[in-house]
């Protein structure tokens, strides 16, 4: 039986830069996986992890768009397509903006800032093509960029670099779906330029058995902004890491983290929002709600460094428990190097609140009815701030999966 070592191993060999993936192999065969012992997997199933399991690499039959990606599709600027990692669309040009997909080089600069990450090196090592968007100095992108990510095969390793010169403003999407007994380990890269604005949804609807590691950095240059959404509805394990690194003065970060788990799901979210600008800030909201037998993992940090002064940074996480079964962890952590700053966190785990409850069935409604409205209550304030021509959908979906929800608390 092939492992998944003699498989990526094949892999590397057959590409061009065999060399830089050789290190990045190593990199992640001398860190090997995480374990529970480690602080940041302390909650992690990695128990049930074993690579040999996603060595085969036969593929799915391809199918249709599904109705998400079809109402993504009616509303963008531009379409990408990728497959497994490999770009198989870039979609027609738009002005201001170039889209291309080379073979992704695992340089030295990389391989440091990821040096403690054993699966972005895998990344490093495994992604087919790197997907670089960017939009240049003072262009405005009206409608969405999307990039629809499907795994058809065991593995998929995308890689995506989004780039805003200096005054640019779009609206991208990156979404997931498909991976049926797969393991998907996206690593996406933001730049934003001086004065520019990215608003970002990620939005991951992976099949129930998918193993989905996600990491993605944003660098944020003097009165940039990047808008981030990160909506995790899909998977059996999903983790997803974002950073933003506040690099300049006025530099304006805004997380929002979503997440629905039923059945045995696991969703584990993980932040860190580093200030070096003065006057920088940053406003970290996480929520979600859990049923069934499934789990929740919040740890979120933000860190200051001496020198940004006058920091304004926020950090928020809320958690709904749907059944008696199910379980939230949250850790927020804040670590600050300077005085003159304003810092503060806060959280929550709990079922509904009683007296709200009733006093909705005091008014008529009844006890599913009521349930139903104070969830999709709860997350409203995460999907108003989505993009308008993205919430509907968002909001759609959330639904669905709410009316498939049997284990509410009562």
């Amino acid at each position: 039986m092939t492992t998944f070592a003699d498989a990526a191993t094949s892999f590397i060999e057959r590409q061009p830069n065999a060399h830089d993936r050789r290190r990045a192999w190593a990199a992640f065969e001398a860190l090997g996986l995480p374990t529970t012992t480690d602080e940041v997997w302390r909650y992690a199933p990695l128990s049930e992890l074993s690579l040999d399991r996603f060595a085969s690499t036969t593929s799915s039959a391809a199918r249709a768009d599904s109705a998400i990606v079809d109402g993504l599709v009616a509303h963008a600027g531009l379409v990408v397509r990728v497959v497994d990692g490999v770009v198989t669309s870039t979609g027609t040009a738009l002005e201001g903006v170039s889209v291309t997909a080379e073979a992704t080089v695992s340089d030295e600069a990389l391989a440091q800032r990821y040096a403690d990450d054993a699966f972005a090196q895998l990344n490093a090592a495994l992604a087919p093509t790197t997907i670089t968007v960017r939009v240049a100095r003072g262009v405005r992108v009206a409608r969405p960029v999307v990039i629809v990510h499907r795994t058809e095969g065991s593995v998929s390793f995308p890689r995506t670099v989004v780039a805003l010169e200096e005054g640019a403003d779009a609206t991208l999407v990156e979404y997931y779906e498909g991976g049926k007994d797969a393991l998907v380990v996206p690593m996406s890269e933001y730049h934003v330029g001086e004065n520019a604005e990215l608003r970002l949804v990620t939005y991951q609807r992976l099949d129930p058995s998918a193993w989905h590691v996600a990491r993605s950095t944003g660098v944020i240059a003097r009165d940039g902004r990047l808008l981030q959404a990160v909506i995790g509805l899909g998977g059996y394990y999903d983790r997803s890491r974002n950073d933003a690194v506040l690099a300049g003065a006025g530099s304006h970060n805004e997380l929002r983290t979503t997440f629905l788990g039923a059945q045995s799901q696991v969703h584990d979210f993980r932040t860190h929002q580093l200030h070096l600008g003065a006057h920088s800030s940053s406003v970290l909201l996480s929520k979600g709600a859990v049923t069934d037998e499934s789990r929740s993992i919040y740890t979120g940090l933000i860190e200051i460094e001496h020198g940004a002064r006058r920091t304004d940074a926020r950090q928020t996480n809320h958690n709904l428990l749907l059944s008696p079964r199910a379980h939230a962890d949250s850790v927020p952590n804040l670590d600050i190097r300077e005085n003159d700053v304003r810092c503060a966190h806060a959280s929550s785990v709990g079922p509904l609140d009683e007296l709200q409850r009733w006093y909705l069935e005091s008014r008529g409604v009844t006890p599913s009815d009521a349930q139903r409205l104070m969830i999709r209550g709860f997350y409203n304030e995460m999907l108003v701030a989505l993009p308008a021509q993205l919430a509907h959908l968002v909001e759609n979906d959330v639904t669905a999966v709410l009316e498939s929800v049997t284990a509410v608390a009562s």
